[in-house]
């Protein structure tokens, strides 16, 4: 197989402008509108002093873990039992020794990420049991779908990151398949990628698998894997979490700290209330990084949700949480860590008008809220229960618009056009001017999937609506897929490792 591809216009036309800072096709997005600010100085410092007085006076259980319990009395917290009391400022104090900023490195050099301040990194969606599409409905997740959606993000310039699990590979045992997703995100994939955190020991064999790709000593210093681990929401860390938050900070890797606040049910049903314990929740477990490892890289999380107080379901995509994102990114500008919020949700049950409506309002809260690493940027469907393959590539295609959206404006002699007007004159067109000429094969965003034909010529080409679209485009996409290539070395090295830990346990299923 060549290692030469032929590239098509487009991808050549994508490829210039990423080297010029601008289009689809880059690393990452360095951002050039500003973020929102939704709320004044007085209200931002109602919020925190509320969280502080959540986390005096109430605090927060740590189940499980008495490593954890160790470090906070060290540190001057008030451990009676499980239950941790934190002194007002306390946590901002600790929190100061955590980066603003970070790089997490790829195995290929040209694809890593640098996450915090200006930085935006898109990456697929993460956690769902089933998977679904057009031609075979929804149906639990496999392995080789878990391998399909890695090439599928591989195969789009509109990503940055090959994700983790994006969805769950119910034919692998339990206690064995995250060894099968980390090989399959470093054998698929170039991109930077994330491991498992559902075990401490599994969150090792993670980072284990990733010094033999990088090196161990360049893995002690560097950044190359990261651990997403969640809030046993309200006010309790268990200690499944809290050991594999560890176990990432004590190998100088990030963990991305995620309270799920479903509101009404993990907690309160107003807006500021869910804001108060997420930033108690969130502070406490970026807080326990540092004590574990101080200076680790970490990302301060947040998914706000909403549910149907008549029938007590989870709804995604609404109003309420694409407002509450932004305050969230607020507070974590000032405790100067990078953020991962929001993303491209739904209830959903299909790619159609509801997705995409939903999908959008929460990703441009993401957007605007100033996110750095936005984890579910395509493929959510079903509240999260399912990846779609169709809604992953009208996701992908969105991902690809905001690229253009992020670019903001820029304003110099060429960008306004004077010249241009003069060449015109009153009443022409610009369609054939010089300058249109000089611009036309990059000056607007190019999608995959949306049709801008006339009605006739669309109907005449068989009707076919964005859902019928994107399913032709995944199958194309997954023929024409090539992996990057790997070192055979790490690759035997990576087998050899995976086959020794599978023959030390016996298959788990639950």
């Amino acid at each position: 197989m060549s290692e030469v591809r032929v590239r098509s216009g487009r991808q050549a036309r994508q490829a210039e402008r990423a080297q010029k800072g601008g289009g689809v096709g880059r690393p990452y997005i360095v951002r050039n509108i500003p973020t929102y600010d939704v709320l004044s100085e007085e209200n931002l410092l109602r919020i925190e002093a509320a969280a502080d007085r959540v986390l005096a006076e109430t605090g927060i259980e740590f189940r499980d873990d008495p490593v954890a319990l160790d470090h906070w009395k060290r540190a001057g917290a008030d451990v009676q039992g499980l239950l941790v009391k934190f002194p007002p400022g306390m946590l901002r104090e600790i929190l100061k020794t955590a980066p603003a900023e970070f790089t997490q490195h790829a195995r290929n050099p040209a694809n890593s990420v640098r996450i915090g301040g200006k930085n935006v990194v898109f990456a697929p969606a993460y956690g769902s049991p089933f998977v679904m599409d057009l031609d075979r409905g929804r149906r639990f997740g496999t392995l080789d779908d878990f391998c399909n959606f890695i090439k599928l993000a591989q195969s789009s310039p509109n990503f940055h990151h090959s994700g983790g699990t994006i969805c769950e590979p119910t034919d692998v045992p339990v206690n064995k398949r995250h060894l099968d997703m980390v090989m399959a995100h470093i054998e698929l994939s170039d991109r930077p990628f994330m491991g498992s955190v559902t075990a401490e020991e599994r969150s090792e064999d993670s980072i284990d698998m990733a010094r033999i790709l990088f090196g161990e000593a360049f893995v002690n210093d560097h950044c190359v894997i990261l651990g997403n681990v969640n809030v046993n929401s309200p006010l309790v860390w268990d200690g499944t979490m809290t050991r594999s938050l560890r176990a990432y900070a004590r190998a100088n890797q990030a963990a991305v700290i995620v309270p799920f606040i479903l509101g009404g049910a993990m907690g309160p049903v107003t807006n500021a209330g869910g804001i108060v314990q997420s930033l108690a929740e969130t502070m406490a477990g970026c807080a326990l990084t540092q004590l574990e490892r101080k200076g680790a890289p970490v990302i301060f999380g947040n998914f706000l949700s909403s549910m149907s107080l008549r029938s007590g379901s989870p709804t995604f995509g609404t109003p309420e949480p694409a407002i509450g994102s932004q305050v969230i990114g607020q507070l974590a500008r000032r405790l100067n860590l990078p953020l991962r919020c929001a993303g491209n949700f739904t209830t959903s049950k299909l790619p159609d008008g509801q997705a995409m409506m939903e999908g959008t309002m929460s990703m441009l809260s993401a957007i605007h809220c100033g996110a750095n690493f936005i984890l579910h940027s395509a493929g959510f469907l079903d509240g999260l229960l399912s990846m779609s393959y169709e809604k992953f590539m009208l996701d992908a295609d969105l991902c690809g618009a905001l690229h253009a959206y992020l670019d903001g404006i820029r304003i110099d002699d060429d960008q306004l056009a004077v010249e241009a007007f003069a060449e015109v004159g009153p009443g022409n067109h610009f369609f054939g001017c010089s300058h249109t000429m000089k611009h036309y094969e990059t000056a607007f965003w190019d999608t995959d999937l949306s049709d801008n034909e006339p009605f006739e010529k669309w109907e005449a080409a068989g009707s076919a609506d964005a859902a019928t679209r994107a399913n032709k485009l995944w199958k194309k996409r997954l023929a024409e897929y090539e992996p990057p290539a790997l070192d055979d070395g790490i690759r035997d090295g990576l087998k050899d490792y995976v086959a020794r830990k599978k023959a030390e346990a016996v298959d788990a299923w639950y």
